[in-house]
């Protein structure tokens, strides 16, 4: 089946991949659009699994201030090369984390950067609400594990919700950009400051 130009374009500017993936995504799906949008999302995330591997070493710091300078973020994400650090896909990505970060708030990159301490806390409030609940003792485990699961979405960066689009989490995002950029790409770090906190 022929695919038209206009609709590799229109699938182009839709997801951000290749000319060629897209034409194949197309020719994949019957010429869809729909499933060609998801033949590519699953192509990007088997692409993300491959490249985790990978060493990221390269990438950028980047900055950002907030209502007058009441929140300021700065963040490092790194990629495998310097060429993509400075391609326009990464740039965006990295701009948008600053973004998400000021919003959002978060706690940690990820559950392995959380302090243990701070999940046992959370698990003991949680424990603490379950007191008293005649229901047997591993509903109540499934239930504990479910309120951690949902407190890891609210502090853990790549499990947010996505500021601009709630359908997808941040970790949805950056399998996006590592598909667009076809190289491994890391949250590493972050640090967020708001004017007044703590004290």
């Amino acid at each position: 089946m022929g695919v038209k130009a206009e609709s590799v374009k229109e699938l182009r500017a839709a997801t951000g991949a290749g000319i060629l993936d897209c034409k194949t995504a197309l020719e994949e799906s019957g010429g869809d659009f729909d499933k060609a949008v998801e033949y590519l999302k699953k192509k990007n995330r088997a692409t993300a699994v491959k490249k985790q591997s990978r060493d990221a070493k390269e990438g950028q710091v980047s900055t950002y201030v907030h209502g007058d300078g009441r929140i300021g973020v700065m963040i490092e994400i790194n990629s495998e090369t310097d060429f993509v650090a400075r391609s326009d896909p990464f740039t965006e990505f990295t701009r948008e984390m600053c973004l998400q970060v000021a919003a959002m708030a978060p706690l940690a990159v990820d559950h392995d950067d959380l302090d243990p301490e701070m999940v046992a806390k959370q698990k003991e409030i949680f424990e603490a609400q379950m007191e008293g609940q005649k229901k047997p003792p591993e509903i109540i485990e499934k239930i504990i594990t479910g309120k951690l699961n949902k407190w890891y979405k609210e502090v853990c960066l790549l499990d947010q919700a996505y500021i601009r689009d709630d359908s997808k989490s941040v970790r949805d995002l950056l399998t996006e950009v590592i598909g667009k950029c076809g190289e491994n790409i890391r949250v590493r770090r972050f640090a967020r400051y708001e004017l007044g906190e703590g004290l």
